[in-house]
């Protein structure tokens, strides 16, 4: 089976090829702020994006011969895990801005629809999407009847990375009580209830640890305040919960690696603060779920680009290892998760769902 893997973000668009289980292309296709500037709101970037993928195709001479085109979920409405065949519904709800939500993640399934239609015989799907929501009913509910808690977070990733150290160990997801923290540019935490995540953070726009793009969970009564001080519009709010926050509003940047350099090179004790005061609160959230889990957790595992960081997971072992043995897997495994599932669905061994 061959099958293309679509993965756009928000500076790149990630693409792969894979023949079964074997990756034939891996690429990450970047994007400056000067390609994106041309475009007002992220769907516009459809076409742009979409040649590029088909560009970089025909420069390393793979035909249009797919069985099947498997691109990352986009913000639509809240839906439980698994293969998604992309379908009208889908494409309508992605268009018309469901979510409320201006992602690059959104484009996944428009262009792999798009591509997928152009081959005879070829299907289309998403896989785990960030709103998947599998959340037990105390999870649901806030202190406020007007506002209800909702989950966006790395779902594909922490799925995939679970599925994973499951292998390892010689058992299944299924079996696993398992805390999963993705510490990335959002930062999400799960607590994953034998194969399924009954509580999970909004990683994309205000709840739990700030990290290095985003503000997290903020004091609610002075944001009220600040809302109706008239010194920002809505959408420098916005940007104020994220983009413009966290470590990046602190510091003036995102890039952990260097505020690691400011603090070791230069002897930064205020980036030293900002930085530690992350992982305090990245700590805390994680123990927290243990609670979710009734303090039965086979294992934390850690995963995501700040997973490389031996500054950010030593520190976090010291004030969370105490719950259970903690594990790390660098980096991101989302490209081979999305080729899997696709694979598995083509071959029988999962069953896809339909968007409704």
């Amino acid at each position: 089976m061959l099958i293309l893997v679509i993965n756009p973000g928000s500076t790149s668009t990630k693409m792969a090829v894979y023949d079964d289980e074997k990756p034939l292309v891996l690429r990450s296709i970047s994007h400056s702020n000067e390609d994106l500037a041309q475009f007002d709101d992220v769907i516009e970037q459809f076409a742009y994006r979409r040649q590029l993928v088909l560009d970089e195709l025909e420069r390393v001479g793979v035909p249009l011969e797919f069985d099947a085109v498997i691109g990352r979920g986009g913000l639509v409405k809240p839906i439980a895990g698994g293969v998604y065949e992309i379908n009208q519904k889908m494409l309508d709800d992605t268009h018309s801005g469901i979510a409320m939500h201006n992602h690059a993640c959104n484009l996944g399934c428009l262009i792999a629809y798009d591509i997928a239609s152009s081959i005879p015989g070829c299907r289309s799907f998403i896989a785990d999407p960030g709103v998947v929501d599998e959340l037990n009913d105390y999870a649901r509910i806030s202190g406020s009847p007007l506002m209800g808690r909702i989950c966006i977070w790395h779902a594909l990733n922490q799925r995939a990375i679970a599925r994973r150290f499951a292998q390892e160990i010689g058992k299944q997801y299924e079996d696993l009580n398992l805390i999963i923290c993705h510490l990335g540019g959002g930062i999400s935490v799960a607590a994953h209830d034998h194969g399924r995540a009954v509580d999970a953070n909004n990683a994309l726009d205000g709840e739990g640890p700030f990290s290095p793009e985003r503000a997290g969970s903020l004091p609610a009564a002075d944001l009220i305040r600040l809302c109706f001080s008239g010194k920002y519009t809505e959408k420098q709010l916005l940007k104020r919960i994220a983009g413009k926050a966290g470590l990046n509003a602190h510091l003036g940047t995102a890039n952990v690696k260097e505020i690691e350099e400011r603090i070791r090179d230069y002897g930064d004790t205020h980036a030293e603060l900002i930085l530690n005061a992350m992982i305090y609160h990245i700590a805390k959230n994680i123990t927290a779920q243990g609670a979710v889990l009734c303090g039965k957790v086979d294992a934390i595992l850690l995963t995501g680009g700040l997973a490389r960081s031996e500054y950010v997971i030593s520190r976090l072992r010291q004030r969370i290892e105490w719950v259970a043995p903690v594990y790390c897997f660098p980096g991101e495994d989302e490209m081979e998760a999305l080729a899997l599932n696709a694979l598995a669905v083509l071959r029988g061994q999962r069953a896809v769902a339909e968007y409704d």
